[in-house]
Parts: structure tokens; sequence; C-alpha cells
């Protein structure tokens, strides 16, 4: 059952129009689902809560999303920082829905401008959306993605409870490898191991999951102490994980970003669900040391762009990405 999951930035009408609404937490999802060549292909639109008040969804957001889907109403400091966020975070695939309010209008050349500058190049389009037309492009960029099954599982949780009958359970986003009933598993950092009793994607239970399903682990000789919000799941022989407490980190800075680090500020580092605080302890150029506040956990193959920002910075608070430099 491959999974397409699209960071989504507009308005709940467009959202209800184009999938069935899901769960809700500071993120709302949007599902839909079809059958193509006789196999069930899934849409999910991951639709920002509490932004831009906070800037911690669209975070978690380009953490999952594999293409991006942005509705224009009009031009404003939080489409800039939204669009520069999914270049920073290397989302290259996307659509932006052009669609003032009644009586509104909004240059279209500025917004190329703008996802120009982001480094995005994605397609624009005018005017009521046609959802036959957003669906059809997204599906054949699922088509063309080239998931990451065989890569050592990592699994960061963003919820877990424990069921009666059933035991612990942790939920979360397969970003890479795969899962399945029996195997065994540690959560990170704490290190504790356990075995997975069954798994359940989308209210369904399964085999197996894979990268890009949201997936629900019943775990069996886990603590309930070793899951929390920014734990990781990995498979308990695999080195897929290298916990930092100081990192040696490269920066990129992002477009229109004019605050320049310096020691002693505080930043926020957000990668693979975590939302960690640290502290800059050395600058050399690029190159910047930074203690962590909680072990940040990088995965050791193919390690995503770890986004940066500080949350008092004005006007756009993406700071830029970054990447272990040690």
């Amino acid at each position: 059952m491959p999974v397409l999951n699209v960071g989504f930035f507009g308005s709940e009408e467009l959202a209800r129009s184009i999938g069935k609404r899901g769960d809700v937490r500071d993120i709302e999802s949007y599902v839909h689902k079809e059958i193509i060549s006789d196999e069930l292909h899934v849409l999910s639109f991951l639709r920002l809560l509490k932004y831009p008040d906070s800037i911690r969804p669209l975070l978690s957001v380009l953490n999952v999303a594999k293409a991006g889907l942005v509705e224009v109403t009009k031009i404003d400091a939080a489409l800039g920082e939204v669009l520069v966020s999914f270049g920073c975070a290397g989302v290259s695939n996307g659509i932006v829905i052009i669609n003032p309010e009644q009586g509104d209008w909004v240059d279209p050349d500025q917004v190329s401008m703008i996802l120009s500058q982001a480094g995005l190049t994605w397609k624009v389009l005018e005017g009521l959306p046609d959802v036959h037309q957003i669906r059809e492009y997204l599906f054949q960029l699922l088509e063309n993605t080239d998931a990451s099954y065989s890569d050592p599982l990592v699994v960061p949780i963003d919820q877990h409870f424990v069921v009666q009958g059933i035991g612990l359970v942790g939920i979360g986003y397969v970003q890479a490898g795969s899962v399945k009933k029996h195997d065994t598993i540690e959560s990170l950092p704490i290190g504790d191991s356990g075995i997975v009793r069954s798994l359940q994607v989308m209210d369904d239970d399964v085999e197996v999951a894979v990268a890009g399903d949201r997936v629900g682990l019943a775990l069996r000789n886990l603590m309930e102490e070793s899951l929390h919000k920014g734990s990781v799941i990995t498979h308990s022989d695999s080195s897929a994980i290298k916990q930092h407490h100081s990192s040696r980190l490269l920066i990129t800075t992002a477009p229109f970003q004019k605050r320049v680090l310096v020691e002693n500020d505080v930043i926020h580092a957000a990668v693979d669900l975590q939302f960690n605080v640290g502290r800059v302890k050395e600058i050399d150029g690029d190159s910047i040391q930074i203690d962590w506040q909680t072990p940040l956990l990088l995965r050791t193959h193919q390690c995503p762009p770890i986004l940066i920002a500080q949350l008092d910075a004005v006007p756009m608070r993406i700071i830029g990405i970054a990447s272990p430099n040690d």
C-alpha cells in the first residue's frame, strides 16, 4: 500500500475536497485512497494547525512530507516562511494553488518569484482548484517515489498509550526501512528492547509496515517510560541511529534569512519528528558546535536535513539546514 505524505498549507475547505478527514493533533490529516493497477495507493495530506503561532507543526510536517500543497490566498510573511521551509527541507515536488479570497488579487509573478528564491520548481495553478488534477499529479509523484524500504528501520514515536488487553502501543511514521510482526526492536535514547506484537496502518491490521506508513506498534516487554514524543524505534541489532549530546554541524543559511548565529545562541533542531533545544558553543565559518539539552538522534545512513530554527527570529524563524560535520 504505497503512501505519499503531502505537507498541506491551506484552507479546511480545500482539505475536505481532496481527502477524508482523519486524526487531529497539532496536525490534521486528510486521506484519499485509490486502486491503481490492482493495488491500493494512498495520499495523506498533513494540514498545519496552530501555525503560524507555533512553528513546531510546520517542522513536524516537513520531517515527514515527500511533496507539498500550498494554497495562496494572500502574500504575507507566513507564506514566505512556509515556502522557504519546504525548500530547506528538500521537498522538491509540489503544487501551489493561487486562490485569493473574493474581491482580492494575488500576483502570480510574485508567487513564482518567491518559489524561485526558495529553490522550488513546483507546479502553479490559478483559480478554483481541480481536485482530480491535483490527485493525478500527486499519484504520479507516488509512482516515481523511491521509498527507502531496504534502509535500516527508523520510526520516530509521537504518541503512546496503554490499551487494555493489548498493552503498550507506540504510534509514529516509518521514516525508513520496514518493520514486521515479531521483530525485536529497541527504543532510543533509553535503549529498552521489546517485541512487536502486532501492527496497524490506517486502522487495518498488517503484517508489515514500510517507509511512509503511519503505524501503530503494539509492543511486548517494553517499558512505558521508554516511549515518549521524540523517541525512535529501530531494530535492536541495528546501528541506524547515533545519539548526539553535542554535535558539529555544517549550516546552510535559508533564503531571506539575515540573522547570523553567534556563540551562546539557543536554537531548535527538527529532524525525524524530534524538536530538540541546543546552545551554540563554537562557530568556525559555516561549522558550528552545539550542545543539546537532550540527546539528538541522527541516522547513520542517509541522514535527512536537520532544520534549524530560532523561535524569536523575526520575520522568519527558519535559520537554515544542517548536516553532521564530525
